[in-house]
């Protein structure tokens, strides 16, 4: 019987020593939540106005201003080549002469042909002033003169059919010909562009065919030159919506007077279309919560939420367009952890702040 005293008093004291505990803890929770709420360290930035452009982004190739593939007209043996793979050439300038001997020698007979029949015609003439002869054999004479220089006109034209001309003032391709080949008709020779400035084709989104205008900017960048950008404007606008892509095919001129730039390559284009002064924050500082955004400012020590509309986007950063002004200190680290009320400890490092100036795009 003493048995089962001695156990429920062991466990009684069990029970009791519990109980101390848990009030204990009680007590020292309530006396932490009745204290004050630790800061939540962050940092902040000021909204800074900038230059903003609406960009549309795409795909690009560029296209020699002026291009042509040089070919033979008549058939011959090489006897001159001045083709020198990437030197520029001015127009008209020779760039190979096939043998023309023989068209020279036609040339030459035809020309004495012509000779001989202007000085019939001209007796001839005179011997109708005196009525020595009809005036149809004069008539005839002067269609031999006709037929004559006709027939020189068309010796020239094979003569210079032997002679390859520059059409245009560029850059001569590569070329596989050599002094001495023989060349049919129709060989191509070489290629002939004109690269101080390119033509860079693209296409924009129909949805923003209302705010392209000819002259507006256009930057291109291209893997072959990180870091680079290359300027020009839109030159030419086409006058159908393609069907399937839903997309208006658009021309601009990039400058390219160091003739870095080569006629097929591809670029990523950036069509200005148009420029503002704007209101922007670090990208970091916007959350999205289903359709609403919003970010914290700091306003004497405490977190406020405030609702925003945003604009353009550029590489980590933002346009605000509505809910922010310019001194407002906006939070751009922790913000996460953050509700109305809470008290901040405001941070000097500005390491986790981006320092980015750049244009912003839409991606097409």
């Amino acid at each position: 019987m003493w048995k089962q005293w001695l156990i429920a008093v062991v466990l009684v004291a069990v029970v009791a020593a519990g109980a101390g505990i848990y009030l204990n803890l009680e007590s020292g929770d309530s006396g932490q939540s009745g204290g004050e709420a630790q800061a939540s360290a962050v940092n902040v930035v000021t909204p800074e106005r900038q230059r903003v452009r609406d960009t549309v982004g795409a795909v690009a190739n560029l296209r020699a201003l002026n291009s042509v593939e040089l070919t033979t007209e008549v058939s011959g043996r090489v006897m001159e080549l001045n083709l020198q793979p990437g030197t520029a050439v001015a127009q008209g300038a020779v760039l190979l002469r096939l043998d023309d001997r023989q068209a020279r020698a036609d040339l030459a007979v035809i020309e004495a042909q012509l000779a001989d029949a202007r000085r019939q015609y001209e007796r001839a003439q005179r011997l109708r002033a005196n009525n020595s002869i009809s005036q149809s054999q004069v008539d005839e004479l002067r269609t031999a003169v006709d037929v004559a220089i006709a027939q020189r006109e068309a010796a020239r034209v094979r003569l210079q059919n032997h002679w390859i001309e520059a059409p245009f003032a560029g850059v001569v391709g590569l070329s596989d010909i050599s002094v001495g080949a023989f060349l049919q008709a129709g060989t191509t020779i070489t290629t002939l562009d004109t690269n101080d400035r390119m033509e860079l084709n693209f296409a924009v989104p129909e949805r923003f065919i209302g705010q392209v205008r000819i002259g507006q900017r256009v930057r291109a960048t291209s893997p072959a030159f990180p870091g680079e950008t290359f300027e020009g404007e839109l030159i030419e606008l086409a006058t159908r919506i393609n069907e399937l892509s839903r997309t208006l095919s658009v021309r601009a001129l990039i400058d390219n007077s160091e003739g870095r730039l080569r006629p097929g390559q591809f670029m990523s284009a950036s069509l200005t279309l148009q420029e503002r002064e704007g209101l922007v924050i670090p990208e970091q500082a916007v959350m999205i919560r289903g359709d609403q955004k919003y970010v914290f400012v700091a306003e004497d020590g405490v977190a406020r939420r405030v609702s925003v509309r945003t604009g353009s986007r550029m590489p980590g950063l933002v346009e605000v367009v509505d809910g922010l002004e310019a001194g407002d200190q906006v939070v751009v680290t922790g913000q996460d952890r953050l509700s109305t009320g809470d008290r901040l400890r405001l941070l000097e490092s500005d390491l986790a702040i981006p320092d980015n100036r750049f244009i912003s795009s839409r991606e097409s």
